[in-house]
């Protein structure tokens, strides 16, 4: 139990400073999103004159909001399920469903994040956005093409720290089956009333 407690504890941490960031940043990507759809649709409805660039930069932070963000929402049990089956078993039962059903998200989650890494690292990612640049001088006389594989690496990130969470939440039953008590509580958003 003690060494239950002890991975748990700093497990919870990690997960609680990580996903933290994730969602500052999940928010920044939400925010440029916004703005660069607003752009597009000045340009195109206003000006009559789409720009080629905002749809692939709004789908670009769409990704990597996800991936920071989805983390967030399995830790807190923000996903839809189907709850009526634990309301019905035993609190030992729903336990063990429980595990075993956080099992299998970790080898689903662990080859998701095989496939990613393969994303970035293999042919999709050498490939680069048809219409993303960045500038790679610092008086902005040079411009490339983001690579594909900065868009995909959202992948990457969002599954690590969802078997990340998954670790800690298969601990956190581990810990209600053999009836561990005082472990680091899981916190909320500071705004509720959404679901």
């Amino acid at each position: 139990m003690v060494l239950l407690k002890g991975l748990i504890r700093p497990l919870s941490w990690v997960n609680d400073h990580l996903l933290r960031l994730g969602r500052g940043i999940g928010i920044g990507a939400i925010a440029v999103m916004v703005a660069v759809t607003l752009v597009q649709v000045f340009c195109r409805y206003v000006l009559g004159n789409a720009l080629p660039w905002p749809d692939e930069a709004a789908r670009f932070c769409m990704l990597w909001m996800t991936g920071l963000m989805a983390p967030t929402a399995f830790r807190r049990g923000g996903f839809v399920a189907i709850d009526i089956l634990p309301s019905l078993l035993p609190r030992r039962a729903v336990s063990l469903l429980t595990l075993l059903l956080l099992a299998i998200s970790l080898s689903v989650l662990l080859v998701a994040l095989q496939i990613g890494w393969k994303e970035v690292t293999g042919l999709g990612g050498r490939f680069a956005s048809a219409s993303l640049y960045v500038p790679t001088a610092v008086d902005f006389s040079s411009w490339h093409r983001v690579p594909r594989s900065w868009m995909m690496g959202s992948i990457v990130v969002g599954m690590a720290l969802l078997v990340l969470v998954n670790i800690e939440l298969i601990l956190r039953n581990l810990a209600a089956l053999l009836s561990v008590h005082d472990l680091p509580v899981i916190a909320q958003a500071g705004a509720q009333g959404a679901e």
